[in-house]
C-alpha cells in the first residue's frame, strides 16, 4: 500500500529542526530531502509506512544500538529472489513522538547525507575542440 501524504507531512514536521523539508513521491513511497539533499525514505515493506532516516556504516551501529531495522527488501533478479538493503534504518520509537527527539537523528541523517555528497565523484569534463567549418573553394 502507497504511504500517505499526511505521513510525509508529518515526518517532514519531525524533521524540521533541519531546515524545510520536500516530500516527493518515489518508488511507492517518498523521499524527504533538505536542501537537495535526500536524509529520509518513507516506504511500506510490510509492516506498515515508516520513516526510515538515511545513515552511513560509521554510524550504523548508533542505529542497531537503537534496536532500530535497516532498511531490507527482496528483489528479484533472473527468477532468484535476492535481499538487498539500502544504508536506512528505521526511527527511533521514541524519536517519532516529537520533533525535539527527532532532532539528534535528523542531524545524524543530514551528516550522512552531507558526507556521502562530498564522497561521491564528480564525472571528468570532456574538452570539445570547435571545428570551423571551412568553405571549399
Amino acid at each position: 500500500m502507497p504511504s500517505t501524504r499526511d505521513f510525509a507531512d508529518y515526518c517532514c514536521e519531525l524533521l524540521a529542526s533541519l531546515g524545510p523539508c520536500t516530500a516527493k513521491r518515489m518508488f511507492g513511497g517518498w523521499g524527504i530531502s533538505v536542501d537537495g539533499l535526500t536524509v529520509a525514505l518513507i516506504a511500506d515493506l510490510g509492516g506498515g509506512e515508516q520513516l526510515w532516516l538515511k545513515a552511513s556504516p560509521d554510524t550504523q551501529g548508533d542505529w542497531e544500538a537503537q534496536g532500530c531495522a535497516r532498511f531490507t527488501y527482496d528483489s528479484t533478479k533472473n527468477g532468484a529472489t535476492v535481499q538487498r538493503s539500502l544504508c536506512y534504518y528505521s526511527a527511533p520509537d521514541e524519536a517519532m513522538e516529537a520533533a525535539h527527539a527527532m532532532a539528534p537523528w535528523a542531524r545524524r541523517s543530514l551528516d550522512c547525507a552531507l558526507k556521502a555528497r562530498s564522497t561521491q565523484t564528480k564525472p571528468a569534463r570532456v574538452a570539445t575542440k570547435k571545428v570551423a567549418n571551412k568553405k571549399k573553394n
